[in-house]
C-alpha cells in the first residue's frame, strides 16, 4: 500500500511540472480493440495492456523478450535462442518449454490450437506491428484459459515499406523485407524475415524463415474481406540444462551428448486465414473467420526422437448488437461461438547420434475445444461502464494407438464437464483523468496434449482441468495534458487442481494436479513523458516502469511424504522490476535504455534450489540519415550491459539436478535500415 501512495504521489507532483513544460499531448489517448470493439483504455472495465508499434521498434530488433517483459505480471524468457516461453500471472510452472496456459490469437485467428500449444516462436518480431494483452483468466470471449489471452496484428495503418540487416555477437543475422500499402479500399502488407545465430552454448544455434501476408479489402461500405497467412521454417539446437557446478566451471558448454545426439527442434508451419466481416445494419455487425494451422514438428532429444504430424483448423464467428450512439444509456451485446480441432500424430523413435532408429511408440490425440460466449457491455453514463458475460465450454480429447506403434493397441476418450466462465467487471470514471475497475472471473484451464502424453509418452486420462476464480481491483490515472499515465491493480487468485509439471528417475516428464496455489498480486505500470520541447538538442525525454509483485504459494500440495503446501510458485519471483529512458536528441538520434530487475527465484516444488537475482540492462541507439523520402536508420545495441551471469530461462523441476541455462554474456550488435 505504502507502494501505492508513493507511486500516486509522484502522479500528482508529475502532473503540475508536465502542464508547466508543455500541454502537448504525447501520450495520446489510448484505444484497445480486444473486446469486439474499440474502446478507450483509461475506462475499460478489465486489466489489459497495450504495446504499439513505436515501443516494439525501440527496443532490440532481435527478439520480442524487452517489449513483452515490460509489461507488468508478463514473464519472456528465452533458455536458448529461438526456445521461449511467456507466461502471464504465474502460469510458468505448465511450460517446460513453449507457452500454456495462455490463449494467443494472431490477427483475430486463433493461433493457439486445441492442444493447448502456441508456436510463438515461429513469428519474426520484425513483422509485428501492436499487441493487446489481457491479464488474468478471461475466457468470456476467448475460451478456457486461466492465464490470460495475447492479441498479436501484422498490419497498421501506415503506408510504408522497410529492408533491413544487423550483425550482432555469437554468429547473430538478421534480415527484414516489408511493405504496406492501401489503394482505394484495398489494403495489404508482406513481409519477410530470416534470422540466424550460433548462440552463446555449444549446441544451441538457430535458423528461423518466416513469410507473411495480410490483404484486406472492403468490397463496400458495410463489408470487409480478410485474408491472414505466413509460412515459418525454424529450427534450433537444444543444449540442455546444467548443474550449478556445471554452471561455474563452463556456463558455455552443453549437457552432456547433447551434440552427439543433435537435440533440437525442426519445426515447419503453414497458418492461413480468412474472415468475413459485414454491418448489416447500423445495430447489427456479423463476423465470422476460418483458419488452419499445418505442422511438421521434429524433436530429437536426449531420451527419444520425436515426429509429430499435426493439423488444426479454427472457426469463429459472433453478432454485434448496439443501440444509437446518440442514446444515453449506450448497449452492447455479443453472442458468439469458437471450435477448434487438433489432430497430433506422435512417432517415437530411439535416438542415435542425432538419426531415429527403433520405433518406439505411435500414438494419435485428437483435441476438440468449442465454446459458446453472450456478453453484454452497458455504459450507464459517461463515467459508468459495466459488463457481464459468460461462456461455455466443452472440452475433450480422442486417442488411440497408431497401427505401425509396437505397443499393445489401446483407444479412448476423454469428456471434461461442461464449464461455465462468468466475468463480471465494472468501470467507474471518478474525473475525466482517474478511473476505477473492479472485476471477479473464472479461469479454467484442461491440460494440453503435451501434459496428457508428455516425454515419458504415457497417456495420461487421470488429469483434471484446473479452475479457480480471480478477484480484483485497479485504477487508472494520467494527466491532464495526457504526458503521464499509470495503471495500478491487485488481485487475488485461487486456483484449484494446478497442473505442475514432475521429472521422473529416468528424465521423462510427467504431470500431476498439485492441489491448489494462492496467487496475490501487484502490477504497477507507468509511462511518462518527461520532456517534450522544440530545443535544439534535448527533443524528449520518455520514461516507463513496470513493477510486479507476487504472493504466490502452493496449497494443499502433499505427493507421497512430501508436503510442499506454503512454498512459493515454481518459477515465479517475488519481485520483478522493469524500467527504461528513451531520449531522443537533434531530430535524429534516439537513445534507448532498459533495466530489468529479477528476484530470487524456486527451481523446484520443495524450495531447495533457488536462482539468483539478477540486473539485465539492454541498449539501442539509433540514428536517422534522411535522404528526400527515404531514411536510413543506423542502429547499435548492447544486450547484458552489466556482464551479468544469469539465466534467462531455467528448467523447473530438473532431473539430476540440470536446473541452468547460461544466457549470453555482454552481446552487442549493429544493423541499417532504409525505410520509405
Amino acid at each position: 500500500m505504502k507502494l501505492y501512495l508513493l507511486i500516486l504521489a509522484t502522479l500528482i507532483g508529475g502532473t503540475a511540472q508536465a502542464q508547466k513544460l508543455d500541454s502537448t499531448k504525447t501520450l495520446n489517448e489510448v484505444k484497445i480493440n480486444a473486446y469486439l470493439g474499440e474502446q478507450i483504455l483509461i475506462s475499460l472495465p478489465a486489466t489489459a495492456t497495450i504495446i504499439n508499434k513505436v515501443q516494439l521498434e525501440q527496443r532490440t530488433q532481435n527478439t520480442l523478450l524487452p517489449a513483452l517483459n515490460s509489461i507488468s505480471g508478463v514473464k519472456m524468457e528465452e533458455r536458448s535462442p529461438g526456445s521461449y516461453r511467456l507466461s502471464i500471472r504465474g502460469s510458468l510452472i505448465r511450460s517446460p518449454f513453449g507457452i500454456r496456459n495462455v490463449k494467443v490469437y494472431y490477427d483475430d485467428f486463433p493461433l493457439t490450437d486445441a492442444g493447448g500449444n502456441t508456436y510463438l516462436n515461429l513469428i519474426d518480431q520484425n513483422t509485428v506491428k501492436g499487441i493487446e494483452i489481457l491479464k488474468g483468466p478471461d475466457g468470456s470471449l476467448f475460451g478456457a484459459n486461466s492465464g490470460g489471452v495475447v492479441l498479436i496484428n501484422s498490419s497498421s495503418a501506415e503506408k510504408t515499406s522497410e529492408f533491413s540487416a544487423r550483425r550482432g555477437s555469437f554468429g547473430l543475422f538478421g534480415q527484414h523485407f516489408g511493405v504496406q500499402n492501401q489503394v482505394k479500399n484495398y489494403e495489404y502488407s508482406f513481409n519477410q524475415a530470416y534470422q540466424e545465430a550460433d548462440g552463446y552454448r555449444i549446441n544451441s544455434a538457430m535458423r528461423r524463415l518466416f513469410v507473411q501476408t495480410q490483404q484486406k479489402w472492403k468490397y463496400n461500405q458495410n463489408g470487409t474481406l480478410k485474408f491472414s497467412g505466413f509460412y515459418a521454417d525454424m529450427n534450433y539446437d537444444t543444449p540442455g540444462g546444467l548443474t550449478a557446478v556445471q554452471l561455474v566451471e563452463n556456463p558455455r558448454a552443453a549437457r552432456a551428448r547433447a551434440e552427439e545426439l543433435n537435440t533440437g527442434i525442426y519445426n515447419k508451419n503453414v497458418f492461413l486465414g480468412l474472415s468475413h466481416d459485414y454491418k448489416i445494419t447500423n445495430s447489427l455487425r456479423h463476423y465470422i473467420g476460418i483458419s488452419g494451422l499445418i505442422t511438421d514438428f521434429k524433436n530429437p532429444f536426449f531420451t527419444n526422437y520425436e515426429y509429430r504430424d499435426e493439423n488444426s483448423y479454427a472457426l469463429r464467428t459472433y453478432l454485434e448488437l448496439k443501440n444509437k450512439e446518440t442514446s444515453n444509456i449506450k448497449l452492447q451485446w455479443n453472442l458468439g461461438y469458437e471450435f477448434q480441432r487438433t489432430k497430433t500424430d506422435f512417432i517415437n523413435y530411439g535416438n542415435q547420434a542425432g538419426n531415429p532408429t527403433t520405433l518406439r511408440d505411435a500414438d494419435e490425440i485428437k483435441n476438440f475445444n468449442e465454446f459458446i460466449f453472450n456478453r453484454v457491455a452497458v455504459q450507464f453514463s459517461p463515467q459508468f461502464k459495466a459488463e457481464a458475460s459468460v461462456s461455455l465450454n466443452f472440452n475433450r480429447f480422442n486417442f488411440r494407438t497408431l497401427p505401425q506403434s509396437p505397443q499393445i493397441a489401446a483407444q479412448g476418450n476423454v469428456n471434461f464437464d461442461p464449464t461455465l466462465m462468468p466475468k463480471l467487471a465494472l468501470s467507474y470514471l471518478v474525473i475525466p483523468h482517474f478511473s476505477l475497475r473492479a472485476l471477479v472471473s473464472k479461469g479454467y484451464s484442461t491440460p494440453t496434449k503435451d501434459e496428457i502424453r508428455p516425454s515419458n509418452r504415457i497417456i495420461n486420462t487421470s488429469l483434471n482441468a484446473e479452475e479457480g476464480w480471480n478477484y480484483e481491483v485497479g485504477f487508472r490515472v494520467r494527466t491532464r495534458d495526457e504526458r503521464i499515465y499509470a495503471d495500478v491493480s491487485t488481485f487475488y487468485y485461487r486456483l484449484e487442481n494446478a497442473l505442475v509439471r514432475r521429472v521422473d528417475a529416468s528424465d521423462e516428464e510427467f504431470y500431476v494436479n498439485a492441489g491448489g496455489t494462492n496467487q496475490l498480486g501487484a502490477e504497477i505500470q507507468l509511462n511518462a513523458n518527461i520532456i517534450k520541447s522544440d530545443r535544439r538538442i534535448l527533443k524528449s525525454l520518455d520514461y516507463y516502469n513496470a513493477i510486479t509483485l507476487s504472493k504466490f504459494e502452493f496449497r494443499n500440495y502433499i505427493i507421497g511424504n512430501s508436503n510442499f503446501s506454503g512454498n512459493m510458485l515454481t518459477g515465479i519471483p517475488k519481485l520483478n522490476w522493469v524500467n527504461g529512458l528513451n531520449i531522443f536528441l537533434f531530430d535524429r538520434l534516439n537513445l534507448f535504455v532498459q533495466h530489468q530487475y529479477n528476484g530470487k527465484t524456486s527451481l523446484n516444488d520443495a524450495e531447495t534450489v533457488f536462482a539468483d537475482g539478477f540486473h539485465l540492462i539492454q541498449t539501442k541507439l539509433n540514428y536517422i540519415v534522411p535522404f528526400n523520402r527515404v531514411k536510413l536508420h543506423i542502429t547499435f545495441g548492447i544486450d547484458n550491459l552489466l556482464n551479468e551471469k544469469y539465466s534467462l530461462g531455467n528448467d523447473i523441476n530438473a532431473f539430476g539436478n540440470r536446473y541452468f541455462n547460461p544466457a549470453a554474456t555482454r552481446n552487442y550488435y549493429t544493423g541499417l535500415a532504409l525505410k520509405w
